[in-house]
């Protein structure tokens, strides 16, 4: 009975990758995106905050998505921020399998709500980003349509642990550079949320540089695993993107 048990669970780990296989199907993508925030300080507890995504496919050469992100900040103290704001996204048909059925590209605007916590443990710095996305993505009713007819609604929640450690001294001090590491998850919810529930991880290994308070670099490795919210054929379809990431952030 017992060797029956054995060999029964050895052939279910053999045949359930090659079944989970079988049943998606895998879009790999080189990516960059090229970042570029601008925080403008208003007083002691408010700032304004906008940054602009240029995300390309095949590193730099065919057009992903183009995202413009305004927002206004509120600090209730060092630790502990709110943020509130509007987002533009332009997607593009790029990959073996567009987003959009009809491949072509699509407009989407979002409201959102953000939660940042922070905090330091030795000379690491910690930060939790909890994000909730209103968002209203383009649709159109048929292939003959030049521009979105139709916008759908779904919500998202997005949640992002980074940590980062300066690599001169044990703190980031100006004229210093530093790694950063962070993760996010992705998750879709409500009644128009279609079979990506899970909608995207993404994983960031940056080195960074900070010339002094108002300006900083990063840029290195980012890993993003997207699941499309249809099926093709039959089965799942997860796009595997691999590239770089660079940002500039600019404080006044």
């Amino acid at each position: 009975m017992q060797k029956n048990l054995v060999l029964l669970l050895i052939l279910t780990s053999i045949g359930a990758p090659s079944f989970s296989q079988n049943t998606r199907i895998s879009d790999p993508n080189t990516i960059g995106w090229y970042a570029f925030s601008a925080n403008i300080k208003l007083n002691k507890v408010w700032t304004l905050n906008s940054e602009f995504q240029w995300r390309r496919d095949k590193l730099i050469s065919n057009p992903m998505q183009n995202l413009l992100r305004l927002g206004i900040n509120y600090s209730i103290n060092p630790k502990f921020s709110v943020r509130a704001g509007y987002a533009l996204a332009e997607t593009y048909n790029y990959g073996d399998i567009p987003l959009n059925n009809l491949g072509k590209q699509f407009t989407e605007h979002r409201s959102w709500q953000m939660v940042n916590l922070t905090d330091k443990i030795k000379a690491f710095e910690l930060s939790h980003r909890f994000m909730l996305e209103q968002r209203f993505i383009g649709r159109y009713s048929n292939a003959q349509m030049k521009k979105e007819d139709q916008f759908i609604f779904s919500n998202r929640f997005r949640y992002m642990f980074r940590v980062q450690v300066p690599l001169k001294g044990n703190t980031m001090a100006d004229n210093t550079p530093y790694l950063a590491v962070y993760d996010e998850l992705l998750i879709g919810f409500g009644k128009n949320v279609n079979e990506n529930v899970f909608d995207q991880n993404r994983l960031g290994i940056l080195l960074g540089y900070r010339f002094n308070s108002k300006t900083r670099i990063e840029g290195g490795y980012l890993n993003q695993i997207a699941q499309l919210s249809r099926e093709v054929e039959g089965r799942n379809v997860f796009q595997s993107n691999k590239g770089i990431l660079i940002s500039t952030i600019l404080n006044f």
